[in-house]
């Protein structure tokens, strides 16, 4: 998804609110961009076993 941006660009089209909120031309596309990096992050999590001291570090202050 971060390597072929272009391809997912010409299947989804642009995203209204990443083109106001990340950029002018290249919204959409940095949008696609951070949603593979999300995915690669929390699939390295799931395969090393960190995803639950992630999650309860995160949310620990909020959950007793």
């Amino acid at each position: 998804m971060i390597w072929k941006t272009e391809s997912w660009f010409n299947f989804f089209g642009r995203i209204a609110f990443a083109e106001k909120y990340l950029g002018t031309g290249g919204g959409s596309r940095l949008f696609y961009k951070l949603i593979g990096l999300l995915g690669i992050v929390i699939g390295m999590l799931l395969v090393t076993g960190l995803y639950d001291d992630v999650l309860g570090t995160a949310t620990g202050p909020l959950v007793r």
